[in-house]
């Protein structure tokens, strides 16, 4: 093989980084290696170049890149941690290359942690896998052809968004592919658990990264024909022989430590409307069944249900008491582990509803720990939601917000996905192709992180399929909006 690659990566000059460097140069098809750095003008190796911009992935930067890259293929080291190619590692990246015909290509790697090396799988990339934060590992690997095709569209604006821009600029005409095989060890410097990570996009610090995502995300679903004016039907709202206003829905299995906890916070609610409890106990086990009993025979607004079916998840649980006879008009959501923030948030959520005329609401909520002391990022009130654009650029964010409320007409249309896991984010985009969501952006809710939470410490292999079946449910919703533009054409 000939000299094929062009690499780019930030120069640091710490130990890593400089092993690095002098990894790249030992490889054959390496021609050359551009190093962005503001403050070093000349770096040791007749490959090396120095490309005065210390940031690679704003779009100046890109740019930069496209034109620095001569080459056929280009490759992309997007971290500064210590990282190691594996033997023949920038082979294999070219023969699928050749063979695929790809614009972009990535791999699975190991990831290292002190003495120990695990494999770390990343998952194959799809239509509506338009998570900015979308996994491709460290070594991202383009034909050049389409790093110029791409810069040359990529908007100067942005500051934080070039490298998303860039790849949803490729994938409009070329492949993202993944090469499921370890090419390469990675130690990342970041040891946060999952549920750590969790909220990174929605803290007030990353504002700004978060406004020139939404504007990046929203260009390319106008290039591709997915993106929806701010056009809604109106939701037809009247009683439809509802006997409450309201029913707070928990559904729940073993969560004998805080089910309690939730269901006064719904108890002690004050409206003046009607409203009931609906909890679904899906079979618990730990005695949290005799907790609900107990509180339902000292309050008739407590429903209790324990399902005939036993093959339930959070979606299928929600399901069972939308479609009960005494649902109310608005749905109402409270987790199990979870708690509202005073006696006044179902009366703001109904009212929001009737305000807006809307068929979904989503308020906003404080992290606490288990004692309900607040924890950082503190307030999640999800701004990044506009009336104008919020639909839009719930194709990128990986939720929507909490607590949800529906209203129940339009819920028992639309059933719920039976999964435990991103059915509430299914149901809000869907929901959001016709109708506007209401938002409340102050504090309603408080969801308190603990070592019981679903998501607060997962491994690769849960956190991909949790990723996997939301890029799936994005690309259901991506393929129906543009049905929708063609049809209304």
């Amino acid at each position: 093989m000939q000299k094929t690659i062009t690499a780019f990566l930030r120069y640091t000059g710490d130990e890593d980084n400089l092993k690095l460097i002098k990894s790249l140069s030992d490889e054959v098809l390496v021609e050359k290696i551009c190093l962005f750095s503001e403050k070093v003008e000349e770096v040791g190796g007749g490959k090396c170049k120095v490309i005065s911009d210390s940031n690679l992935f704003a779009a100046g930067g890109i740019k930069k890149a496209a034109e620095c890259a001569d080459t056929a293929y280009s490759l992309l080291i997007t971290t500064t941690d210590e990282l190691i190619p594996g033997k023949f590692a920038l082979e294999r990246f070219v023969e699928t290359a050749e063979d695929t015909g790809a614009g972009w290509i990535y791999s699975d790697f190991y990831e290292a942690s002190g003495e120990n090396v695990k494999r770390h799988p990343v998952i194959d990339y799809q239509r509506g896998s338009l998570r900015d934060d979308f996994n491709f590992g460290k070594m991202i690997f383009l034909d050049t052809k389409a790093l110029k095709e791409a810069a040359s569209r990529t908007s100067d604006k942005f500051d934080f968004a070039g490298l998303y821009d860039l790849r949803l600029k490729i994938s409009q005409k070329y492949q993202l592919f993944r090469l499921p095989e370890y090419l390469y060890t990675y130690r990342e410097s970041d040891k946060r658990k999952s549920g750590e990570k969790l909220f990174d996009y929605v803290n007030p610090a990353n504002r700004k990264v978060q406004i020139e995502m939404e504007e990046a995300v929203t260009d390319h679903l106008k290039d591709i024909g997915a993106y929806l004016e701010p056009k809604f039907d109106l939701v037809k709202d009247n009683n439809n022989g509802f006997k409450f206003e309201a029913s707070v829905i928990i559904p729940v299995k073993n969560r004998v430590k805080t089910i309690t906890d939730a269901m006064e916070s719904v108890l002690k609610q004050k409206t003046s409307f009607p409203f009931n409890l609906i909890v679904v106990d899906n079979h618990s086990d730990d005695g949290t069944t005799e907790k609900i009993k107990a509180i339902a025979e000292k309050d008739e607004r407590v429903i209790h249900i324990i399902p005939e079916r036993t093959d339930l998840q959070i979606g299928g649980c929600w399901n069972e008491a939308v479609h009960h006879d005494k649902c109310g008009k608005y749905s109402v959501q409270l987790d199990s582990d979870d708690i509202y923030y005073n006696e006044d948030t179902i009366s703001k959520v109904v009212e929001k509803f009737r305000e807006e005329k809307c068929a979904m609401i989503v308020g906003s909520y404080k992290l606490t720990d288990f004692e309900l002391n607040e924890i950082p990022p503190g307030l999640i009130d999800h701004r990044e939601w506009t009336p104008e654009n919020g639909r839009n650029n719930a194709l990128r964010i990986n939720g929507l917000g909490a607590p949800r409320a529906f209203y129940t007409p339009v819920l028992r249309e639309n059933k719920i996905p039976n999964v435990s896991y991103g059915e509430d984010y299914a149901l809000g985009l869907k929901i959001s192709r016709n109708y506007q969501i209401g938002r409340i952006y102050e504090p309603i809710y408080l969801c308190r992180r603990w070592d019981g939470n679903s998501d607060a410490a997962l491994d690769v292999v849960k956190l991909n399929n949790n990723n996997l079946y939301k890029d799936r449910v994005r690309t259901i919703e991506l393929l129906a909006r543009e049905r929708k533009n063609k049809k209304n054409a």
